[in-house]
């Protein structure tokens, strides 16, 4: 099977590729997937998290992060919407998306086009933290109609953190311990504990971050003077 991975929030482009690339050569080892192309979605301005970098920065950033991958790609949609999209009507954006791009069968009816051939249907996944695995459990953040469509109907690919137990909060959900088997979850390969929040904090307080970014966004973030200000992100 061939699925598409997909992430939805990513707020820096400090992580960006290592993300994507350690989590599909998880998906690879389990020998059930061919992983054939990588979304980075920006969340829209208006997702209310204060400090949030404008999002033509942020889209700006992530290109420049992945301006050398030949399989991942930056889609704007999400960050120009009106207002803040909620994650699964993303994901039935770019599912839609997905399939417009597929090549189509002949119809019955003299010709026309009935529908993908069903081989050349690849899945749709969420590449998430276990952060936010963790957040399905809090009270009114999420609609269950929401959760139970993402996990049934696309499916979760979970980065373990640390200090996280997404087993335990699988376990801790109806809804996610029903569509367990359409969860994978993932470690990294080579752990990293240098995060988005610590490289933001260095910025702040004027420290190199030589080696942890792509000289690229280190000229972009400098030009545009971001991440100067405590609480920026």
């Amino acid at each position: 099977r061939d699925p598409k991975i997909f992430s939805t929030c990513l707020n820096s482009s400090c992580q960006v590729t290592r993300s994507c690339t350690s989590n599909t050569t998880a998906l690879c080892c389990l020998g059930r997937y061919q992983v054939i192309g990588g979304i980075i979605s920006p969340v829209n301005d208006n997702y209310g998290k204060k400090g949030l970098v404008a999002a033509r920065h942020r889209v700006a950033m992530a290109r420049l992060a992945l301006q050398t991958s030949d399989w991942i790609q930056v889609d704007p949609w999400e960050s120009e919407q009106v207002q803040w999209t909620e994650t699964v009507k993303v994901l039935r954006h770019h599912h839609s998306e997905l399939l417009r791009s597929l090549p189509w069968k002949e119809g019955p009816d003299q010709g026309k086009v009935d529908s993908p051939a069903p081989s050349a249907v690849p899945e749709l996944k969420l590449l998430c933290g276990a952060d936010v695995l963790k957040t399905f459990q809090t009270p009114n953040l999420w609609k269950d109609t929401h959760i139970q469509e993402i996990v049934e109907k696309f499916g979760l690919v979970c980065v373990d953190r640390a200090g996280h137990d997404p087993k335990g909060y699988i376990l801790g959900s109806p809804i996610l311990q029903r569509y367990q088997d359409n969860i994978h979850l993932a470690r990294e390969p080579v752990q990293n504990e240098i995060s988005a929040t610590y490289i933001r904090w260095a910025l702040g307080q004027g420290q190199s971050v030589k080696y942890l970014l792509p000289d690229a966004v280190i000229a972009y973030i400098k030009e545009h003077d971001l991440y100067a200000s405590p609480g920026e992100e």
